[in-house]
């Protein structure tokens, strides 16, 4: 089709025609291509399907059946990156001895402290404090850094129902404030006294090793703290695998008695961290 085409030509028409008639079946392709969708393994390649930590979701539904159906009073929070549920999460408990891994994040950020090796006397106090749960340790901790330190640090951590008391054990806590604290408590300690405060909350004594620590997933390091008293029984846990974290935090109060109440400690972790294994 060299030739020009001119109105009135002869002829003219039939050349259009053979023109149009070539070029619009492959324009049409290419428009149907570009603006088609991608097809099911386009799509798959670009975003593969969540596996492993980043499908797992916490079984709260069955935490909160089983819980609900137990004595007493319970409450609980579960925490990953972009993951939260729990029941009664904001329902204030008396701290009990879990309020005792604040009190070691507190004494160890302390100016006097954070830049300075630890001497013994400050190992002497800290070790027992969390490791065994010295309530006699912990009364020296918190005279040292007085009543204003546990709420300062609750502020710090973002931790928004906190009340402190006049004792360390008079602290009022709640399920989603442990829980947030847990997910950075590494975080909030200073770096030069890190490693020494979470092998503590790693190295809790075997006996006082009931509830999350009787079912962490296979692969996961547990951190974590418990207090009890005869009618209050709480634990907070961290739970890392690389840079995979989860904090949990369970606390009851008015179980029949302290074996009721480990128990319904182990069958609400048991149920928010199943599915966590490898």
């Amino acid at each position: 089709m060299t030739e020009r085409c001119t109105r009135g030509r002869p002829g003219c028409a039939r050349l259009y025609l053979a023109l149009v008639r070539r070029v619009l079946p492959a324009t049409l392709t290419a428009v149907a291509v570009l603006s088609a969708p991608a097809s099911a393994e386009a799509m798959t390649a670009a975003e593969p399907a969540a596996t492993g930590f980043q499908a797992w979701k916490p079984d709260v539904a069955a935490a909160r059946a089983y819980a609900l159906a137990r004595s007493g009073n319970v409450a609980f929070s579960v925490r990953a990156a972009h993951r939260r549920g729990g029941l009664r999460p904001q329902l204030r408990f008396l701290s009990a001895s879990v309020v005792k891994a604040m009190l070691l994040v507190a004494y160890l950020r302390r100016p006097a402290v954070r830049a300075r090796a630890l001497t013994p006397a400050d190992r002497n106090l800290l070790t027992p404090m969390i490791r065994w749960s010295s309530n006699m340790d912990a009364t020296r901790v918190f005279e040292t850094l007085g009543p204003l330190a546990l709420p300062g640090l609750a502020r710090r951590a973002g931790m928004r129902d906190f009340a402190g008391g006049s004792f360390w054990s008079a602290s009022r806590i709640t399920a989603r404030d442990q829980s947030r604290l847990f997910l950075r408590i590494d975080r909030l300690l200073p770096r030069r006294h890190r490693a020494y405060a979470m092998g503590l909350l790693e190295r809790v004594v075997p006996w006082q090793r009931w509830g999350v620590a009787r079912v962490v997933p296979r692969g996961w390091t547990l951190y974590f703290k418990g207090g009890w008293t005869r009618t209050l029984n709480h634990q907070a846990a961290l739970l890392v695998r690389g840079r995979r974290r989860v904090a949990v935090a369970v606390l009851t109060r008015g179980s029949p008695d302290h074996a009721y109440a480990t128990a319904t400690l182990e069958g609400v972790f048991r149920r928010l961290l199943r599915g966590l294994a490898p």
